[in-house]
């Protein structure tokens, strides 16, 4: 592996684990309770009604926390995606494959951003 480090490495390794660390605790515990609990009545259905996910959606810290779970798991898999890539053998594309893993990530952010701050 020579990868040639450039200055903004250190950052996207960063945004690479805090993904993962999100993508590893938080996403299972909302599959958990959407996917399995509410079927399996562990938990009453009208927790997760739409008439109260919508108020909740309303309180500006439900809309930070879901931007968390949502954007830093985008930078941790166009990290992965990048140096899968790499490893494979796409060398030639060297200077493409930063701009469209971490381009993709941000135009992700992009949507999550304009869809809970604009559209809710």
């Amino acid at each position: 592996m020579n990868y040639k480090e450039h200055k903004s490495e250190p950052f996207w390794w960063g945004m690479f684990s805090q993904g993962g660390v999100i993508a590893a605790l938080l996403i299972p515990i909302h599959i958990f309770l959407c996917g399995l609990a509410v079927p399996l009545g562990l938990i009453d259905p009208e927790l997760l009604s739409y008439e109260r996910i919508t108020a909740l959606l309303q309180n500006p810290l439900v809309k930070l926390y879901l931007c968390v779970l949502l954007i830093f798991p985008l930078y941790h898999a166009a990290h992965r995606i990048r140096f899968t890539l790499a490893e494979i053998g796409l060398h030639s594309l060297a200077k493409v494959l930063p701009v469209l893993c971490y381009g993709g990530a941000l135009a992700g952010t992009a949507v999550v951003l304009y869809i809970l701050w604009v559209l809710l």
